[in-house]
């Protein structure tokens, strides 16, 4: 500014420039927000409904959604009948993961996964490990400025392979979900989504083409599980599955056993004759150990024995991968050949202390393991 401007011509100056950007809000009023809130996106898959009204068409909520409010799962607005991602690029957690604790056992062992968050679910679980950034709207949880292009250079300059949408429900972040994974792609490096499952067919036919691996938390299997302790639902879960299967992606399955809920032997049996039916014995289950926490205080941790009763059920079904999580050093944290029984790969928590697979197979026998071995 000139120094020879008096005070008048200061506060003409200002007033004229603050005209001209409100001109300029109003003529271009995406440009402008995109500008000032570089974490708001316009969300991929909603439809717009008389009233300014929008439907979310994301996840099986379905949410109805007036102007100015969110949907269920709170990091996501309408604005004058556009709805908007309020945390794309917006990034509640970050960390270097070793794949293992995804936990994926079939996925690249012994490499780390760049691991990131936003705020936000489209379930409340009773029993959420990370309910502090997962059941808060975006403005209750401190976050930072993470853009796509800046994850793929974080996990490139970590020597990442892997990116991971993890923590809270990747689903309710897929624009920025989706963006990280399709640049990543075209670095060479995979994506893989740590989810619930509850998400429409066709956003997740569409995001499968960007990611490399999902996991899917199969929470139980009674409707009223689900409607009671996650405000969900089973079946689009199961959908999901199906899907998974469909559109041929790498995918494992994760079943939190908690005590006297969805532990008994009757629904892990029919559970797991569903996923021999519907998905195949290839498919790698991990029956993982609970313990008390969010609002779920009232009941002891998982005893091992459930856990290994669990794995001894699915294996008598057929089941071929059946894992133990959260007890390490269990003969249940191994992969064994289901040909000829070979070891073939030790775990010990999130370290392998073995890796005998050579190019997919069993070196014993030559049985074809599935999974993800080699980075493509």
């Amino acid at each position: 500014m000139n120094e020879n401007y008096t005070r008048r011509d200061f506060f003409k100056y200002v007033s004229n420039g603050l005209c001209s950007i409100g001109a300029w809000k109003f003529l271009n009023p995406s440009t402008a927000l995109a500008a000032e809130e570089p974490h708001l996106k316009e969300v991929s898959f909603y439809k717009k409904l008389p009233g300014l009204k929008i439907q979310c068409e994301i996840c099986p909520k379905k949410c109805e959604i007036a102007d100015l409010e969110r949907g269920y799962c709170g990091n996501k607005e309408n604005r004058q009948g556009k709805y908007y991602s309020l945390v794309y690029g917006e990034s509640c957690a970050a960390h270097i993961d070793p794949i293992e604790k995804k936990p994926l056992f079939h996925y690249l062992p012994s490499t780390n996964a760049f691991s990131i968050a936003s705020a936000g679910c489209n379930f409340e679980c009773k029993f959420c490990q990370n309910w502090r950034i997962a059941q808060y709207r975006p403005e209750q949880v401190e976050s930072f400025y993470l853009p796509p292009k800046e994850v793929v250079s974080l996990a490139k300059r970590k020597a990442c392979p892997t990116i991971a949408y993890t923590y809270t429900e990747p689903v309710v972040f897929y624009e920025y979900m989706y963006d990280t994974a399709k640049l990543a792609r075209s670095e060479g490096i995979g994506s893989v989504m740590i989810s619930n499952g509850f998400i429409n067919e066709e956003p997740l036919i569409e995001l499968c083409k960007q990611l490399t691996g999902v996991k899917v938390d199969l929470k139980a299997f009674t409707e009223n599980f689900y409607k009671d302790y996650c405000s969900g639902e089973l079946k689009p879960v199961l959908n999901t599955l199906k899907t998974l299967k469909k559109v041929g992606i790498w995918y494992e399955i994760v079943v939190l056993l908690i005590p006297t809920l969805n532990d008994s032997e009757s629904e892990i049996r029919k559970m797991c004759q569903w996923i021999k039916a519907e998905l195949g014995v290839g498919v790698p289950v991990h029956f993982s150990r609970f313990h008390p926490m969010y609002k779920i205080k009232n009941l002891p941790s998982t005893p091992v024995k459930t856990l290994e009763n669990a794995r001894k059920v699915a294996r008598e079904i057929g089941l071929h991968y059946v894992y133990l999580g959260n007890v390490t050093g269990n003969e249940g944290e191994n992969t064994y050949c289901p040909s000829c029984g070979e070891l073939l790969i030790r775990r010990i928590g999130y370290h392998i202390i073995k890796n005998v697979i050579k190019d997919g197979r069993c070196p014993k026998c030559g049985h074809v393991i599935p999974g993800v071995w080699e980075k493509t």
